[in-house]
């Protein structure tokens, strides 16, 4: 990969996480899932086990946890 393609591939990548930002914001789900796919999109490791998001189980929050409101 070049410099070029390599920067392109990172500008791009932080444009996905922010139409991700806002379309978690539209949805009500900005909340500690959405929290942890802006953090994961915005640094710079790869985990090849994210998915799935969100996460259900006891790993993470449960259905009824996910939305915002519920963030206290």
């Amino acid at each position: 990969m070049t410099g070029d393609t390599a920067r392109e591939a990172r500008e791009k990548l932080e444009q996905a996480r922010e139409v991700i930002a806002w379309l978690l914001q539209r949805a009500g789900m900005d909340g500690a899932e959405g929290q942890r796919a802006l953090d994961y999109f915005g640094g710079e490791g790869f985990d090849r086990d994210f998915l799935p998001w969100p996460r259900h189980a006891g790993e993470s929050l449960h259905p009824d946890e996910l939305n915002a409101a519920n963030d206290d």
